[in-house]
């Protein structure tokens, strides 16, 4: 059967591979993301708070003990926060409204152990009000982490009764403050107070959050929408596949030998679409410790961590905890400043924009797109990105370069999915040539950018 090479024309090299109709009427179809999904993704880049009673115990875990009256930020200033985080190119933010020990930031009928307790705005303060508010303002989506694990509620483990309480907190912020684009789950699970180890309700839980915030992305590790990458290292895995086996990780918190690589590389034949977050903190702890005022990511690093998450087909979500003012730290500010700096300096100019692209498809499996650039360019970046619209096809490519002569290697991978950005030596070409070698079906679109 015959097959054809067409040309797709847009501003930014992206090129079409398509098998004739009637090869690609018999396609099997892929997984795709939902509208909420592909927004997610394309965001991109999003800051963590992480903050609480721990912030002014000094510690990462609280065992719920905490006495309430301890927190009392003196400046706390949301706006702040999401300034930092526009500032840094952060599209989104997310916010621990409960953590393991318990302590509501927000004002809740459900328990004593809340910000209405504290000297903090003379017990009338609510964080969480504050956080999406100045989300808001800054232009920003508005995200909320909340806990199953509770240190400090005595029916924690009465299986019944907490999930009731912990329903009834859920809808209390996914009801008081407008649009949540982002709810964030662990399974954390331990003893309570009482003793007894909680069975959490997971289905209602995420039949409540479609029910209340049915536009909202559901982070945990089994999903339903978005998947943990499977570290806190700020690396996604190589291959990395958007699509998973529900099966895999049956329900946040669950454990065997084969959950951390079903979430560090996703299933090529996976049945539903649930991409990789990539989480991990700008310090070494999650909440702020003035002892690791010196110990903030260099700006090397945090761009090395974009090339493993946002360019492994993932989305970062960097943490950068408040301080005991209530303010993010003037060195975290600054680094984040730097970073976009960073980002922009190295993505500022697409060397293959207006190139002249042809592409061909080989087989089912394989595909070739050459660009001409028209003349001498030095690369040392490629950013290849698939219309993941249509689903994620491509498992294993190879980049050429070529000035007048043969071409060499630039650079070769498995997975693209949304973008994987390669990194190689700097290489003077006129001609680039990407080489689809496997692909689960045949890649319809794939774009190519140089820097």
């Amino acid at each position: 059967m015959n097959r054809r090479s067409f040309f797709h024309v847009t501003t930014s090299a992206v090129v079409a591979c398509a098998l004739p109709r009637a090869q690609t009427r018999s396609t099997p179809s892929r997984p795709r993301p939902s509208p909420s999904q592909l927004a997610w993704q394309r965001d991109e880049f999003a800051l963590f708070l992480h903050f609480g009673v721990n912030t002014f115990t000094d510690r990462e875990w609280g065992d719920g003990r905490e006495d309430p009256s301890i927190f009392s930020p003196s400046a706390l200033d949301a706006r702040q926060w999401a300034r930092a985080a526009r500032n840094a190119g952060a599209r989104a933010l997310i916010l621990t409204a409960k953590h393991h020990d318990g302590f509501c930031l927000w004002p809740t009928r459900t328990t004593g152990n809340s910000v209405a307790a504290s000297p903090w705005r003379a017990g009338q303060g609510d964080v969480v009000r504050e956080f999406v508010e100045a989300c808001r303002a800054e232009g920003l989506k508005a995200g909320l982490y909340l806990s199953p694990w509770d240190r400090n509620n005595p029916v924690y483990g009465d299986s019944p009764k907490y999930n009731d309480l912990y329903c009834d907190q859920l809808s209390e912020l996914l009801t008081r403050y407008g649009p949540i684009t982002e709810v964030w789950f662990d399974g954390a699970n331990g003893e309570g107070p009482n003793g007894k180890r909680q069975i959490y309700d997971w289905p209602r839980f995420f039949g409540l959050v479609r029910k209340l915030q049915p536009n909202a992305v559901m982070f945990s590790d089994a999903g339903p929408d978005v998947r943990w990458c499977g570290n806190e290292k700020g690396t996604a895995g190589d291959p990395n596949w958007s699509t998973v086996n529900p099966d895999a990780v049956p329900f946040p918190g669950a454990d065997g030998p084969s959950i951390i690589d079903a979430l560090q590389h996703g299933d090529r034949d996976g049945t539903v679409w649930r991409p990789a977050e990539v989480d991990v903190s700008i310090r070494p702890g999650w909440f702020y410790h003035p002892a690791e005022d010196e110990r903030v990511r260099t700006v090397d690093n945090l761009e090395a961590l974009y090339f493993s998450s946002v360019g492994r087909n993932g989305k970062l979500l960097l943490n950068v905890p408040p301080t005991r003012d209530g303010l993010l730290h003037p060195t975290d500010v600054a680094r984040l400043a730097q970073f976009r700096a960073r980002l922009n300096s190295v993505f500022q100019r697409d060397l293959a924009r207006g190139a002249r692209r042809t592409s061909s498809v080989i087989t089912p499996g394989r595909a070739e797109l050459e660009l001409d650039l028209g003349r001498r360019v030095t690369v040392a970046v490629a950013r290849l990105e698939e219309d993941i619209t249509r689903g994620q096809s491509v498992a294993r490519y190879t980049l050429y370069g070529a000035t007048d002569g043969e071409w060499r290697v630039l650079s070769h991978g498995s997975t693209i999915g949304y973008a994987k950005l390669d990194l190689f030596e700097p290489a003077t070409v006129r001609r680039v040539r990407l080489a689809v070698e496997d692909a689960a079906v045949v890649p319809q679109v794939i774009g190519i950018k140089l820097y």
